[in-house]
């Protein structure tokens, strides 16, 4: 039996805790808030102890934890998660992991010397369409990859204009660090690249925090440069759903997914459209997140997406601001691919 804990008990906190209320080999033992509204739903859902101050609540619970669900503003991530990492705890981070580059990778070194699970909730990495996507790339059908284009709208500004997230000292950054974060999880994995360099211009329209972003990159795989952009805005029409699209291309075929579907279009030849899976909703997608996680701390296989893949988004997205406030190209550096065991068992 796993035993969890819980600091940041806001809306998606309660949608992953119920998934975890719903696994037989997971027990809710306590959980941490600020807010008073968060605790009390807790603690009224849960009959657990709950906590003002998460380190109050690991003083209390650590001895008798296993691991420690966090979604808190972007800026404490570090904190929190080192707390529980120093006290031999798995960790569950919802992204980004943190938002600085020397911090990510104190945290993934941390949890590598401690043998411990540290997990980055990028949920496309269990979604259908995008495994697909990926099992495309990784199949040689597109052959060498080369060029790949991705972009992204959401109504996010309007939606959190007083919220934490435009908040730079909370969010760490504005729309590039909150929903596209995805994306950029997305442009790497499906493509099986690491970042080499990125030039990038970003829009605040009149806010305090970036609400549009633009990104050339390049990008590397098996040793070969992949020519790549990326378009992000915060100031989109659609809410919750995002308005978003990926086109890679590669010596022998292009592949195309928007909101028309799933195409492939190989050299000379039309667009042949692909069935795809796309039913998995946003429950399910947290679902299978958190039973890697879980599965992973038991042992059961290595994290899906580990800690080391969070820091090498990280260490992307601190070079693009570092790319607009300097105007000019930047080398992204600062991370290093580091395979993490799951290492833990539970009787």
């Amino acid at each position: 039996m796993m035993k969890l804990a819980a600091i940041g008990l806001g809306q998606l906190c309660m949608h992953e805790l119920d998934c975890y209320d719903e696994m037989d080999d997971v027990e809710i033992v306590a959980g941490a808030d600020i807010a008073e509204s968060g605790r009390e739903t807790f603690e009224s859902r849960f009959d657990a102890p709950v906590y003002e101050d998460y380190e109050e609540m690991l003083a209390e619970h650590a001895d008798e934890l296993d691991a420690v669900n966090i979604v808190t503003p972007h800026t404490l991530h570090y904190e929190q998660a080192m707390a529980c990492l120093e006290r031999d705890l798995h960790v569950f981070l919802e992204k980004p992991l943190v938002t600085s580059v020397d911090d990510a990778s104190d945290l993934v070194q941390t949890a590598r010397s401690r043998e411990l699970t540290l997990v980055v909730g990028y949920q496309r990495h269990y979604h259908p369409v995008y495994q697909q996507i990926k099992d495309i790339v990784e199949s040689g059908r597109l052959g060498e990859i080369h060029a790949a284009n991705c972009y992204m709208g959401q109504d996010w500004i309007r939606k959190f204009t007083n919220a934490w997230r435009t908040n730079p000292a909370l969010s760490g950054g504005g729309q590039l660090y909150d929903s596209g974060s995805h994306l950029l999880d997305t442009l790497l994995w499906t493509t099986g690249s690491t970042p080499v360099s990125v030039a990038a211009l970003m829009d605040n329209r009149d806010h305090d925090v970036d609400v549009n972003s633009a990104l050339a990159l390049t990008l590397e795989r098996d040793g070969r440069p992949i020519t790549a952009s990326l378009v992000v805005t915060g100031d989109g029409v659609q809410d919750p759903d995002t308005y978003e699209g990926l086109v890679i291309w590669g010596t022998d075929g292009r592949l195309t997914y928007n909101e028309t579907g799933l195409t492939i279009t190989e050299r000379g030849g039309d667009p042949t459209k692909i069935p795809v899976d796309d039913s998995v909703d946003f429950k399910e997608l947290l679902r299978r997140k958190l039973s890697d996680f879980v599965e992973a701390v038991r042992g059961d296989h290595p994290p899906t997406v580990p800690g080391s893949f969070g820091l090498t988004v990280v260490a992307l997205t601190e070079a693009a601001y570092e790319a607009t406030e300097t105007q000019s190209v930047v080398q992204v550096d600062g991370y290093e691919t580091i395979e993490e065991s799951a290492v833990g068992s539970q009787d």
